[in-house]
């Protein structure tokens, strides 16, 4: 086999050996940004079908980044994993990461969400979309375009424009409508808010429940936690929230993705894109959806309950390392602006 293999194939044979038989193929190494104690599977279903050893530092993204180019060529790490096409985008400018050629991951992965190049691959989604409260607002806007009209000013909150959601939100307009006509939007977003830019998306999505806010954007993994369990202050007042998927007949909703990448030094290369691949079975991308109610990037998965709830709905396709690489310029725009 290449090395490249199917995990599918590492997978079958596995099963096919003796009871208490193992694969002894080594470690593999993963810098991971995300911090999610449901991720465990992930790591443990790996393991004990494939016999490798799973290793792993977590860290907020730009400091696993940072310690990656510090390292150089003496990097134990075999992969990166980061919330945020842009984070990634950053690795990938910084030449941390190396290109892998993969049936499997091409066939799964959609072409959006993946590197042209295969620098990176997306494995999960979260739609950035609007919420906002049921007993206050008749006619909530229907697309992102919307959030910036006057008839909404005072009413719409969100996170600091120096958030990463946030960037990557603009970015996405900035490459939509070019930069003259996503500065104004940001301008009207900006006019129209309810209190100043604080807290994270939870905060949005409890300032609805509190009366603070009646227009909010938020990921939808942070609503449908409040729909999976007791997230305080939120799934009491949970019911009087609506939610709408933007831009339906346009362009498609915001994505943006947890995504992987084999690193340029990674002393187990082989290794590292075993897990990538096992990372697209239906297994694996149920986990994702399951325990941290995100949106499976490989088609046709099955959708945790609080997921099937808020629905399916039309992706903005954009090629997401546009987030990354009109970055800087949202920034740009946001503090021009002043928006905090």
């Amino acid at each position: 086999m290449t090395p490249a293999r199917s995990i599918i194939a590492t997978l079958a044979l596995a099963t096919a050996l003796p009871a208490g038989a193992a694969l002894a193929e080594g470690e593999v190494n993963i810098y991971s940004s995300r911090h999610y104690d449901t991720d465990e599977r992930l790591y443990s279903d790996f393991t004990e079908a494939t016999g490798i050893k799973v290793n792993r530092i977590e860290g907020k993204a730009d400091e696993l980044i940072a310690r990656l180019e510090a390292e150089g060529d003496n990097s134990p790490a075999d992969l990166l994993i980061t919330v945020d096409a842009g984070r990634m985008w950053r690795a990938d400018q910084a030449g941390l990461l190396s290109p892998v050629e993969s049936d499997v991951l091409s066939a799964q992965i959609p072409e959006y969400l993946r590197h042209p190049e295969g620098h990176w691959f997306g494995l999960s989604q979260r739609a950035r979309i609007i919420f906002y409260d049921k007993n206050e607002v008749s006619n909530p806007p229907r697309t992102y375009a919307e959030l910036a009209d006057p008839a909404y000013k005072g009413q719409v909150c969100t996170r600091s424009g120096s958030n990463i959601y946030m960037l990557s939100l603009l970015a996405a307009q900035i490459e939509h409508l070019g930069a003259e006509e996503a500065t104004a939007w940001a301008k009207g977003l900006w006019e129209n808010r309810g209190r100043e830019p604080q807290g994270g998306d939870t905060d949005q999505l409890r300032a609805i429940v509190s009366g603070e806010c009646e227009i909010v954007v938020s990921n939808t993994y942070y609503f449908a936690r409040g729909l999976a369990g007791d997230v305080s202050g939120l799934t009491e007042g949970i019911e009087g929230i609506g939610w709408v998927f933007p831009d339906q007949s346009g362009a498609g909703s915001h994505v943006n993705i947890s995504a992987a990448a084999v690193t340029t030094h990674a002393p187990n290369r082989e290794n590292a894109i075993k897990f990538l691949e096992y990372l697209t079975t239906a297994q694996a991308q149920e986990y994702f959806s399951e325990g941290n109610n995100e949106y499976p990037a490989v088609p046709g998965t099955a959708l945790a309950a609080p997921l099937a709830t808020l629905g399916l709905f039309r992706q903005d396709d954009l090629p997401l390392e546009a987030l990354g690489r009109n970055q800087t310029e949202a920034q740009q725009i946001y503090n021009t602006i002043g928006y905090n």
